[in-house]
């Protein structure tokens, strides 16, 4: 009687673990569409307006697994300006970020980063913490202007390094530096 106990408890333990496994969630966004899509194991479940990079300042294309994810995130480069519920997916700092610009949702209006409507960055957000980093990949698709340009006609892998006038990894978001540019600035240093 013991032995068959104990073999329903293993059996109902291993039941919970195997339900407990992480979903698989893939975020799509359409630099030309300037419309994400996100998934759960294969199932759409959101369809959400972005704004990508403007001409001078793209987001990069290709495919990327959250680094880091802050709740309550300031830009250090930009004027301590708020980037809520900020899902980070390049080492130079580019994030998926709510944004209460949201009239310009639909068109590209950053400065790399993709935003959202504050009330849709705050659900992404709560669904890549729950299912875990490690199970979200980051899609970016499509072709802007300055990609093509810097690409060399494909919109992905260029150097971007014109962009911004310091090392990413050695200073800034990254590094947790202090780095913080007016625009004043960046118009003198693009």
């Amino acid at each position: 009687m013991h032995r068959a106990i104990s073999s329903v408890i293993a059996l109902l333990g291993s039941i919970v673990l195997t339900s407990s496994v992480a979903a698989e969630v893939s975020i799509v966004v359409d630099k030309k569409a300037q419309r994400m899509t996100v998934s759960v194991n294969g199932q759409q479940r959101y369809s959400w307006p972005v704004s990508t990079g403007t001409a001078e300042y793209s987001t990069p294309t290709g495919t990327f697994t959250p680094s880091r994810l802050v709740r309550a995130h300031y830009s250090r480069e930009w004027d301590n300006a708020p980037m809520p519920h900020s899902i980070f997916f390049t080492d130079a700092g580019h994030a998926i970020h709510g944004s209460g610009a949201t009239s310009h949702l639909g068109t590209p209006a950053s400065h790399g980063c993709v935003r959202l409507a504050p009330r849709h960055a705050s659900i992404l957000f709560d669904l890549v913490m729950i299912e875990g980093a490690e199970n979200t990949r980051v899609e970016i698709t499509g072709m802007d202007s300055v990609g093509t340009g810097l690409a060399g006609g494909n919109g992905a892998g260029g150097d971007y390094s014109r962009l911004t006038s310091f090392d990413p990894l050695s200073v800034g978001i990254i590094a947790g530096g202090s780095v913080r540019r007016s625009r004043s600035e960046v118009s003198r240093n693009p």
